[in-house]
């Protein structure tokens, strides 16, 4: 008989993995541990709701004062934000 796969207690790693946000991305998404994806979509919702994307390149992210904290810089592509976010959590 093949044992069937459990879910329970399952490690959750990668992008599932919960990190902890660090201040100034707590700012955005809460300071509780979440997973990447989860600080991801909080991003989009934030940039979504100050209408942060360039309506001329919808791939272009305009930094406002918490979010170019969290960049380094004025603006980014929502490519770059991931990997400029990654400094932001443990």
């Amino acid at each position: 008989m093949a044992k069937e796969p459990t879910t329970t207690g399952a490690a959750r790693g990668g992008i599932a993995k919960p990190v902890q946000p660090s201040p100034d991305l707590a700012k955005i998404t809460g300071s509780d541990p979440l997973p990447r994806s989860e600080v991801v979509s909080k991003m989009w919702e934030y940039i979504k709701k100050h209408d942060l994307q360039n309506p001329k390149d919808k791939r272009e992210i305009l930094a406002d004062e918490t979010l170019e904290k969290l960049f380094g810089k004025k603006s980014a592509t929502m490519f770059e934000m991931n990997k400029l976010l990654s400094a932001h959590m443990k």
